[in-house]
């Protein structure tokens, strides 16, 4: 091999990892600032190891100008903080969809520390975080990320066809955005719309028996409904949760044939 082909390799290379490492520090779970830096590094490294053959066939041009090359690692560092900020919109959704509820089952007060986030959140959030988090890697997810954010995406398309593209991109971090409340309130539904029904009740019991000390039965009352709805919604919670995922991995594959060259094959 000579040293122009080398060269070269080292380039293509380097592009990969640039958007590998990008996609891992943006996509959820894979971002948290639990896993060692170093380890993200190494993952994007043997990522980028593992797919490079089938880039290098599909043909990816190199321009030989510095300054293009520049531009273009910028333009694959974008390409994969855009993949896993909508994964991480996506995992949004479940976290918001516990904190719906939470003050209504008396857990207002209750914060947890998140060690994906970073951040403190209701008890009932990171408990939508968690169940989320075994069902993505029950489905595959991981799997997925890599196989469809990477694989997939430098084969549908290279960085000047994500800016000539542009438009769907912003289409579909709009959408996901906007979807979010939707599809978290879908979630939520079930245990929600029954602590509404408590909270109604409990009102009307109190007009019809002021004497009755409801403020301390209120309490229990309503985390026990939660509970109970929460157990018997859960098989119905699953079901959207990972429905929700395979519907985000397909966005992104749509997303992919929209901003593919024409005449160029899936």
């Amino acid at each position: 091999m000579t040293v122009e082909a080398i060269s070269e390799n080292a380039q293509l290379y380097f592009l990969i990892f640039v958007r590998v490492l990008a996609l891992v520090e943006i996509a959820p779970l894979l971002s948290s600032q639990g896993i060692p830096q170093i380890a993200k590094i190494g993952l994007a490294f043997f990522a980028t190891v593992a797919v490079y053959p089938w880039i290098k066939e599909s043909g990816y041009p190199i321009p030989p100008n510095g300054l293009f090359y520049g531009a273009l690692v910028i333009g694959e560092a974008l390409i994969g903080i855009v993949i896993g900020f909508f994964l991480q919109v996506v995992y949004a959704i479940f976290s918001a969809a516990g904190q719906f509820f939470t003050l209504q089952m008396g857990f207002g007060a209750s914060e947890v520390f998140d060690p994906l986030a970073q951040i403190e959140i209701p008890i009932m959030g990171q408990f939508f975080n968690l169940m989320a988090m075994f069902v993505f890697i029950a489905i595959g997810g991981f799997q997925r990320v890599f196989l469809i954010g990477v694989f997939r995406s430098f084969e549908a398309a290279k960085a000047l066809d994500f800016v000539a593209g542009r438009e769907h991109v912003f289409a579909l971090v709009i959408k996901s955005l906007t979807g979010l409340f939707e599809q978290a309130m879908i979630i939520s539904f079930p245990v929600l719309g029954t602590l509404l029904l408590v909270s109604v009740s409990m009102g009307l019991l109190a007009k019809a028996a002021p004497q009755m000390n409801l403020l301390m039965l209120g309490f229990p009352i309503s985390i026990s409904v939660g509970f109970l709805m929460l157990i018997f919604a859960m098989p119905f919670i699953i079901e959207v949760v990972a429905r929700i995922i395979d519907n985000s991995f397909t966005e992104l594959m749509e997303l992919f044939s929209k901003v593919r060259p024409a005449g160029v094959m899936p």
